[in-house]
């Protein structure tokens, strides 16, 4: 990577080339974490680069960094960012984080209405989506298109999802909503009017002080939130002990327990 620079942008037919390494280093990451969802094909992620629906990083030498590709779903309304994947060579230097901000606003152009979304057990990922949006969600919030849940039946906790009733598994579920986040925005806009308001008034309340007694008493109050990845990480570590010891002591038909997940 020394004296390398890196170039994140929208795949085009010239980088079909890159795809039987792309999905290789899919394969074996799935390998090495214990998972893998929907398998993909070197034709399959030739024809997302064929369709300006996937976003590549190399260097400008021309070695391949990473990949991830927009596939829809539901007619439309929902659109995930899948398939990311970053060369072992280049990872930790914020590779990942670049791919899904430039996939995340190519979703945004190409399906400016849709609900974007993903599944992910990885807390690097979390915090990606948690900062650009995304929040998590109930799998019922996700699109119930079958062709999507198909795809994660080369996963090793696939038997996890079906014992759920596809209501759950080690993935967390994370969501982005244009609608929602439109109406913040706004709610958003009209509390800093009133709140300009109010400072215009506390102003003016000010001056009448110091016109008095030459004395101001001033006050400021900041709130701000932050997403907390460490509620995320908690919550992953409780939710594999639940389920993978679920899954020991005989699954949904072979276990009496129940719990309860909060989110």
């Amino acid at each position: 990577m020394e004296n390398q620079h890196i170039i994140v942008r929208v795949a085009t037919p010239d980088d079909i080339h890159y795809s039987k390494t792309i999905t290789d280093e899919m394969e074996s990451s799935a390998k090495a974490r214990g998972t893998g969802i929907a398998k993909r094909s070197p034709a399959y992620v030739e024809l997302k680069m064929q369709e300006g629906k996937a976003v590549i990083a190399v260097t400008d030498k021309g070695d391949w960094v990473g990949f991830c590709y927009i596939e829809a779903w539901g007619h439309d309304k929902f659109v995930a960012n899948s398939g990311l994947i970053v060369n072992p060579a280049f990872r930790g230097h914020g590779v990942a984080k670049s791919i899904k901000k430039k996939i995340f606003e190519l979703s945004r152009q190409k399906y400016p209405d849709s609900k974007i979304f993903g599944l992910t057990t990885g807390l690097a990922v979390m915090k990606i989506n948690s900062e650009l949006g995304y929040e998590p969600v109930t799998y019922s919030e996700l699109t119930d298109d079958e062709e999507f849940w198909k795809g994660c039946r080369s996963c090793v906790n696939f038997d996890i999802l079906t014992a759920k009733n596809r209501k759950n598994c080690l993935c967390t579920a994370m969501l982005y909503d244009p609608t929602e986040k439109l109406k913040e925005a706004e709610e958003k806009a009209m509390a800093a009017k009133a709140e300009a308001a109010a400072a215009e008034a506390e102003m003016e309340k000010m001056k009448m002080s110091v016109a008095a007694n030459g004395r101001i008493h001033h006050e400021r109050r900041r709130r701000r939130f932050k997403g907390n990845i460490k509620l995320y990480e908690r919550w992953l570590r409780f939710k594999r002990f639940v389920l993978l010891n679920s899954k020991k002591e005989g699954g949904a038909a072979g276990t009496k327990k129940k719990f309860l997940f909060f989110f």
